[in-house]
């Protein structure tokens, strides 16, 4: 049995096992593997762009939004289906995230962050604006049969497919050419790599599973508003969980989002208050105790044991 297809094997046991979590709780810890799930799928597809290229995007939130309010606002306004609006704002952020990168992906280091991170505030006050001034009510409803179950396996179906999107493009071209420019992007050019095609490409799919993600996730709010969906909160959080995990394996992000959910649960219970304080903390410590994250710490522990 070759590598690739025992890495395949196991991914599919893994989902058959993540799929029969609803069959053996439900309530708070069904609640709790949901929230867990969306951002696995987050992070995840964070990574695949921010990983090999080490540009720091801080634009989820705006595509995580762009999905919730689509979908929202194509139910409750025009009475259209569920599954067309998604599909609907997964198409629309996939072509934003296109015009983005084409505009921006020359930027680097700082620049990009500030960018990403003005953009989706800027999307968050352009459909408040919109909301306040030309339809008339804040918020808009979301009325659907789906219990948490359901949601809960629509967004592990989208963490799959994250994930075997992103095992065909690491053993792709495409992902050969994500590699050489993370690790030397003048190079890259040089050796005649469209570096600018290729983060393009990468961003889009970024924008496109974070829609997806935002679309399911928008039944389980009832109700939604541009602050609830477009929180630039959750840019932050799936940066941290991805960087904690670590972006240089496929898998690494699951590392960081697992432990990273259960402590940020219990904090917005019980200090609410702390959240912004504990959001800073985990940077810091990312940045100067783990850098590369628990597959890091992994792999040198395992370097350490063999010599």
């Amino acid at each position: 049995m070759t590598g690739e297809v025992r890495s395949l094997l196991i991914g599919a046991v893994c989902v058959a096992l993540a799929a029969a979590v609803p069959y053996v709780t439900d309530g708070y810890w069904l609640s709790i593997a949901l929230t867990a799930m969306m951002y696995i799928a987050l992070s995840t597809s964070w990574a695949l762009f921010s990983g090999p290229t080490h540009y720091i995007s801080l634009a989820s939130g705006a595509f995580f939004g762009i999905g919730g309010y689509l979908v929202a606002t194509g139910m409750s306004d025009y009475n259209q289906s569920f599954w067309l609006m998604m599909f609907v704002a997964a198409v629309v952020a996939t072509l934003l995230a296109g015009l983005i990168g084409l505009a921006t992906l020359r930027l680097s280091g700082v620049y990009f962050v500030i960018f990403t991170l003005g953009l989706a505030e800027m999307i968050r006050n352009l459909v408040s604006w919109v909301q306040n001034n030309f339809l008339g009510s804040r918020g808009l409803y979301v009325l659907t049969d789906f219990t948490d179950a359901h949601i809960y396996w629509m967004l592990l179906a989208v963490a799959a497919a994250v994930f075997l999107f992103g095992w065909f493009i690491d053993r792709s071209r495409l992902g050969f050419a994500l590699k050489i420019i993370g690790n030397e992007e003048t190079v890259a050019r040089h050796v005649g790599i469209n570096t600018a095609w290729t983060k393009v490409v990468l961003f889009m799919s970024t924008g496109f599973f974070a829609a997806l993600v935002g679309a399911i996730i928008a039944p389980r709010y009832s109700y939604i508003e541009p602050n609830l969906v477009f929180s630039p909160e959750l840019s932050f959080l799936v940066v941290i969980m991805a960087l904690l995990g670590g972006t240089h394996r496929l898998w690494g992000p699951l590392l960081g989002v697992i432990p990273f959910t259960l402590i940020w649960e219990a904090i917005s219970i019980w200090v609410p208050n702390f959240t912004t304080l504990f959001l800073g903390l985990a940077f810091l410590t990312i940045v100067y105790f783990i850098p590369n994250g628990f597959v890091g710490l992994l792999e040198k522990l395992r370097h350490r044991s063999v010599a």
